[in-house]
């Protein structure tokens, strides 16, 4: 255990503050987190972990899915889990199978491979009685899944800190989401997490969101209050500055005009007669 972890502390405060703000976990929450095997999904545990002993609260579970990648090997999660003395599972589905099987050599697996494990998790988190699920996006994740969504879908949407799933019965959470990836890359490393690589996805890279994620870094090197005012215009959206017009009633500005107008005589009428007495 490293003592005086400044990058620890940092962590710490951002994944505490991001949980209060969206109200994520509640007393007597069964959090399952969702353990990759990854960076990310290693930080965002153990930071919950300590916040679990810090307040005592609520339950965490450690959630891996063995999806029979080439070259899987967990024996150094297991053991880690082991060694924090956390609750765990890893179970084995073979999806890899499935994947190969649906697309074709040379496209992206990312999209059938993500619905194929969201499907398993949420069926593990309801048979086992886990109300939160929690994810280990971070902020760089959300403001490059914004650009890309921008650019290559045509909307204007992101990652939400917290999400009820389409069917109602899942509650996630992100509480990474104010967690920037320089520091839970730098905290990876001093802790000595047992990293797993995704060898399905490392032989053919998403082009899409490295080239948005470089765009990203890029710009930052002129101005750093980049993607920290990114990660802010989520938060606030102005709808009549925008075109969605399920969100702004456009066609009827014109009476919205007049009904203004119309109160604003009222109001000096009122104002005149006020100054009548």
């Amino acid at each position: 255990m490293i003592k005086d972890s400044k990058i620890e502390k940092k962590l710490l405060h951002y994944t505490g503050k991001a949980i209060a703000d969206f109200n994520m976990i509640q007393s007597g929450d069964r959090v399952m987190v969702c353990l990759s095997g990854g960076k990310d999904s290693f930080t965002m545990l153990r930071i919950l972990q300590l916040l679990q002993r810090r307040y005592n609260k609520f339950e965490i579970f450690a959630f891996t899915l063995d999806q029979a990648h080439p070259g899987w090997n967990d024996a150094g999660l297991r053991a880690w889990l082991e060694e924090k003395k956390i609750s765990y599972e890893v179970l084995n589905e073979d999806t890899y199978k499935i994947v190969k099987e649906k697309i074709p050599e040379g496209n992206t697996y990312c999209s059938l491979c993500s619905r194929l494990r969201r499907g398993i998790i949420y069926r593990y988190a309801q048979e086992n009685g886990f109300n939160k699920i929690a994810l280990g996006h971070h902020r760089d994740d959300m403001i490059t899944t914004l650009l890309m969504s921008i650019f290559y879908n045509g909307e204007i949407k992101s990652m939400p800190p917290k999400l009820l799933s389409d069917n109602k019965r899942h509650m996630i959470i992100r509480p990474l989401a104010y967690c920037q990836e320089k520091d839970i890359i730098a905290y990876a490393q001093e802790q000595k997490f047992p990293i797993i690589p995704c060898n399905l996805c490392g032989s053919q890279e998403n082009l899409m969101r490295q080239r948005t994620k470089m765009l990203i870094l890029q710009l930052a090197k002129e101005n750093p209050k980049i993607p920290s005012n990114m990660l802010h215009a989520l938060t606030s959206v102005k709808p009549s500055q925008l075109m969605d017009k399920s969100l702004w009633d456009f066609k009827n500005l014109e009476k919205l005009r007049e009904n203004y107008s119309e109160e604003l005589e009222i109001d000096f009428e009122k104002a005149n007669e006020e100054l009548a007495f």
